[in-house]
């Protein structure tokens, strides 16, 4: 053979052995196919559009498969909810249930079909059984039901099993303890039950362990504690109870620790040298019934961002120690028995946010150091023992600070007049349940970015300034429980920052008001959903323009003196769900178009002057008597029936 015919040979050669490659690349192991058919045939509707392209015999070319190169076995199928198209990210939605068959993909190494939405029915039961090399299992965020198969722990190379956001029961299988290659499990919100098995304390490459949003009972396990990889750990709305395990301190990598909203009990296991848990930067121990101080070693948790032990039981003084939290950013207290002053060490808290000790035993007074917190944007210390004969002044001097709580805190005498002077405009301000007295001073209409007001149960008198009408970011206005007089005009009268107006939430009850009922509806303030009039000296009638509170939830205008007819136009209040009119002087008949109010949960027309025939339909004949009561001239379900209450009278007249 000469050498150009030996050319034409190896030439041919390299053609069939390149023809056979990519032939190969594109075929499918019969197997496969079989199986990818299969799953596609239990799925009814893919809004991606992807399974329709599922066609012919090279599976390896189908969009979201992918093939080992060698064997062109398949070894991923990624097609998950949310598909991301250059800058834009978007979910797609598949209806139908996982196929059994699935399991026949033996080369499988990735399975994604997270955040589907719609895939429901149960895991494959042999899933543990025929997929050796599996590494990734994504099936969260979907509408799975059932057990977790017990044979999943045979997976032996798994290093991320992720089932959150179904509806999963049953136990947490024992066997997931012996998944040591495991870096991820995560488990949040289904409906697991039992215990935590003591078998995870086997995951000694676990890195994230997340089953909140359960139902999980009995004792954290110590040997969670030997979890050493483990950085992030979150228990949190279970039914635990028992102590913190202190094994928990040997996590020398963790760095997010949520066990809040169980029913754990005992102290509070805090390292005892600065080398333990020297990186965590989020605790959530908030909502259990932890007891004892907190103790001065807290301060060795030098990385701490966010910490909240609210809702505990916790007593005792504020250790100093707290000032070397220099990297805190949120700092949440309340609901405890924690006494004595608080620290003049917090002013070291350079980078703190947000402070709450609100609802505690703390006693005043505040430290002059507080003021050191340049970037300290709410505070929070209503209900303690401050004992404020005054608002310091150095408050306003705070750069950042927006939103001011010092409700049931003993202030006295008028309210402070340094507010408009504050360098960071205030936001948010609650003076609520102190000793206030005297006016409502003119110069709250110059905050005008003022969002939150509560000056409720305090002994206010006189009127609403009118400078109230410059509040146009104002959304929740609570002033009730005062001596306040006047018109209420000013607060429907507020200028429209937004439309439809500002104004969200407003009581003004427990005053003695006596005007400006005709302003409802008139001005701008439009998306009110719940108002409280009640208990004031309000005369005249309902204005129609009330017909235009389309979003209000609550209507609350009982004990008044209003009088004449309920306009017909409350029957279009459509997302009414409390209606409360009682003791006025409301006559005529109650209006038809109250049947439309369907969402109504609570009613009361009871003691005014109404008259004629309750209209018959189920959004008003199902409340009590009660709901009536105290109007002569009324009849029909739930009341006497209109014949019989016409007899009575007819007999009453010829008696």
């Amino acid at each position: 053979m000469g050498f150009q015919q030996l050319l034409q040979v190896v030439a041919l050669l390299t053609l069939i052995a390149i023809g056979d490659t990519s032939w190969t690349m594109e075929a499918c192991n019969p197997n496969d196919l079989e199986a990818l058919l299969s799953f596609k045939n239990g799925i009814q509707m893919d809004t991606s559009g992807r399974l329709a392209k599922w066609v012919g015999q090279s599976c390896c070319n189908w969009e979201g498969v992918v093939c080992e190169n060698a064997t062109s076995r398949v070894k991923e199928i990624n097609l998950p909810g949310f598909i991301s198209t250059g800058e834009d990210l978007f979910q797609t939605q598949m209806t139908g249930w996982i196929s059994p068959s699935i399991t026949l993909l033996t080369s499988l190494e990735v399975i994604d079909l997270g955040g589907l939405v719609g895939l429901s029915g149960t895991i494959p039961q042999t899933i543990g059984l025929h997929l050796p090399k599996l590494q990734k299992l994504y099936l969260y965020g979907n509408n799975l039901t059932g057990p977790v198969p017990e044979n999943i722990g045979e997976l032996q190379n798994l290093q991320e099993l992720a089932l959150q956001e179904n509806r999963l029961s049953g136990f947490i299988p024992m066997n997931l303890g012996s998944l040591k290659n495991l870096k991820r499990l995560l488990l949040y919100s289904n409906q697991f039950s039992g215990i935590i098995p003591v078998s995870l304390g086997n995951l000694i490459n676990l890195v994230e362990l997340d089953v909140h949003d359960n139902a999980l009972t009995g004792n954290i396990p110590n040997r969670v504690g030997e979890m050493l990889a483990l950085e992030k750990l979150d228990l949190s709305n279970n039914l635990l109870s028992g102590k913190i395990p202190s094994s928990l301190t040997n996590l020398t990598a963790i760095s997010v620790l949520y066990l809040d909203t169980n029913s754990l009990e005992g102290t509070i296991p805090f390292p005892s040298r600065s080398d333990e848990m020297s990186s965590l930067a989020f605790l959530r121990l908030h909502n259990n019934h932890l007891v004892g101080n907190i103790p001065s070693n807290m301060g060795y948790l030098v990385s701490l961002q966010r910490v909240s032990l609210s809702n505990n039981k916790l007593e005792g003084a504020l250790p100093s120690s707290l000032g070397n939290l220099v990297s805190l950013t949120e700092f949440y207290l309340s609901g405890n028995f924690l006494s004595g002053q608080i620290p003049k060490s917090i002013g070291q808290l350079s980078q703190l946010i947000m402070l709450n000790i609100s609802r505690n035993l703390i006693e005043g007074p505040l430290p002059q150091e507080m003021s050191s917190l340049q970037n300290l944007q709410t505070l929070d210390l209503s209900f303690n023992h401050l004992s404020l004969s005054t608002i310091p002044e150095w408050i306003a001097n705070m750069p950042s600070l927006s939103s001011i709580y010092l409700a049931g805190c003993g202030i006295q005498g008028q309210n402070p007049d340094f507010f408009p002077k504050t360098i960071s405009p205030i936001q948010e301000l609650d003076l609520s349940v102190n000793l206030l007295s005297g006016s409502i001073p003119s110069w709250i209409g110059s905050i005008d970015q003022l969002y939150m007001l509560n000056l409720s149960r305090n002994s206010l008198y006189s009127h609403i300034p009118d400078s109230f009408r410059n509040l146009q970011d104002l959304g929740v206005l609570d002033l009730h429980s005062n001596r306040l007089t006047g018109s209420i005009a000013p607060i429907f009268d507020m200028e429209q920052g937004i439309s439809g107006g500002s104004l969200t939430f407003v009581d003004l009850s427990d005053n003695n008001f006596s005007s400006g009922i005709e302003e409802i509806g008139v001005g701008g303030q439009c998306d009110i959903q719940f108002l409280n009039l009640s208990h004031n000296l309000l005369k005249g009638r309902l204005p129609n323009s009330i017909g235009r509170l389309n979003s209000i939830h609550s209507l609350d205008l009982s004990f008044n003196e209003l009088g004449t007819n309920l306009p017909e136009v409350l029957g279009n209040l459509t997302s009414l769900e409390i209606l409360k009119l009682q003791e006025n002087h409301f006559t005529g008949y109650i209006p038809i178009g109250f049947l439309k109010l369907i969402k109504l949960k609570e009613l009361n027309l009871s003691d005014n002057l109404l008259e004629g025939e309750i209209p018959e339909g189920k959004s008003l004949i199902d409340f009590p008597e009660s709901a009536y009561s105290g109007n002569k001239g009324l009849c029909g379900k739930p009341l006497i029936p209109c014949k019989l209450w016409e007899l009575s009278n007819v007999m009453l007249l010829e008696s």
